[in-house]
């Protein structure tokens, strides 16, 4: 009787696929805009991922992003009640790829956050914040690399509204771009 063939597990060699990220904060659906623009749709289907850094004011739109998107990881913001606060951690932290993530609402003034975020979040690579809605991207001297995505919906100062895309692989972050909101 011959020996049963030996398998080589040969997908076990090749990288992990790269997953793709959406990023965004801020929505203050309804009280900015009635429902998110349908470019944020589009990026909510390419993602495989969505990360929202509070703000929602909705838990409708919680529950809309859960059903559409493979998955959502969020945290509340100052403007959410407590429906959202009961469902949505202040802090978010996980592991994506091997990128350390930890997600907030909130930083502080724009003087001294580099500083501030090294110390308050020493085992993280990302740190995705909103609140302002003036996008952001910055790496502290720590390493930190620390991403404001704006708002789609209420761009305050800013000539648009704005979202990120990034992409997760073996441990890097990459392709990373701010998106304006057409109107």
């Amino acid at each position: 009787m011959a020996a049963p063939e030996q398998s080589t597990d040969v997908e076990s060699d090749l990288p992990a696929p790269p997953l793709r990220l959406l990023l965004i904060s801020d929505t203050h659906v309804p009280k900015r805009a009635r429902e998110l623009p349908a470019q944020v749709w589009d990026a909510v289907d390419w993602a495989d991922i969505v990360i929202h850094a509070g703000d929602w004011v909705q838990e409708s739109l919680l529950d809309e992003l859960a059903a559409s998107a493979a998955r959502v990881i969020g945290v509340w913001g100052n403007n959410d009640g407590d429906d959202l606060r009961s469902r949505l951690p202040e802090v978010a932290t996980g592991t994506i790829e091997g990128i350390r993530f930890a997600v907030v609402h909130e930083t502080g003034p724009a003087a001294g956050r580099e500083v501030r975020c090294d110390a308050a979040f020493p085992n993280t690579d990302v740190l995705v914040f909103g609140h302002s809605h003036v996008p952001w991207d910055t790496t502290t001297p720590g390493g930190l690399r620390i991403l404001n995505p704006g708002s789609p919906t209420d761009r305050r100062r800013q000539p648009n509204g704005t979202f990120i895309t990034a992409v997760a692989q073996s441990g890097v972050l990459r392709d990373v771009q701010l998106v304006d909101v057409v109107r």
